[in-house]
């Protein structure tokens, strides 16, 4: 992979990682609305493949495939930032499905039904499950926002560069992670079983209407409420 130089050959990192590319863009289209466009994702990843291979050295203690995955999403979700991809209204809704959602579960004492999320709300089912539908791509965050308020250092830079891990982070992190977990294990078994096939078994949504015998579109409708559940139970790290 290496030039006579010692640098990255950029032929083969193309031949090697373009594929990732493209597969880390159909993940992510996966969670947007229709009016994004698959190569448009593509063309943004690979633009931040060719910055990691310009800045990457062997001495900052990650891997190049992990460093370069790392600008290639972000990349993806700077395009998808400067597109205004998601309507206000998508956020509108997106915030009154969380409110429903906590709501009923301090009343129920359990995680609410679909139904009872759309009576809660004031719709019928179908256009509840529609709802869901139009906010997906609603479950995205910018790498910025992971960073400083005022934004002084770059959240890669203070990542992949660091030489030792920072002890109240890495405390954090693991919280952050059981608090997750419980999370999840509190979600409709349905629920689970769609995030353990996206998240763990990389498969795509039509993949997982398949093993679920449901159709693709029904899929994105769990998805889309499991993470407002999600959203909901960890509101406070959010």
């Amino acid at each position: 992979m290496y030039t006579a130089q010692g640098t990255l050959s950029r032929e083969s990192v193309i031949a090697q990682y373009g594929p990732m590319v493209r597969r880390v863009a159909g993940q992510m289209i996966a969670r947007l609305p229709a009016n994004v466009e698959m190569d448009d994702l593509v063309q943004a990843g690979m633009i931040g493949l060719f910055d990691a291979l310009g800045r990457y050295e062997a001495n900052m203690g990650a891997q190049f495939e992990t460093f370069a995955m790392q600008r290639v999403r972000g990349a993806m979700l700077d395009e998808l930032r400067g597109a205004d991809w998601l309507p206000r209204s998508v956020r509108k809704n997106q915030r009154s499905i969380e409110k429903a959602i906590h709501k009923l579960e301090q009343s129920l004492g359990r995680p609410p039904t679909e139904s009872e999320i759309a009576a809660d709300l004031g719709m019928s089912l179908p256009d509840y499950q529609q709802m869901l539908a139009d906010t997906r791509g609603g479950q995205l965050i910018y790498l910025e926002d992971a960073g400083d308020r005022e934004g002084d250092d770059d959240y890669l830079d203070r990542h992949v560069h660091a030489s030792e891990p920072d002890p109240l982070e890495t405390l954090r992190d693991r919280r952050f992670r059981t608090a997750l977990v419980a999370a999840i294990k509190d979600l409709p078994e349905r629920e689970q079983l769609v995030m353990s096939l996206y998240y763990e078994q990389d498969l795509h949504l039509r993949e997982i209407g398949e093993v679920l015998g449901v159709t693709e579109s029904r899929v994105s409708q769990l998805h889309s409420q499991a993470v407002a559940r999600l959203r909901t139970k960890l509101k406070a790290w959010i």
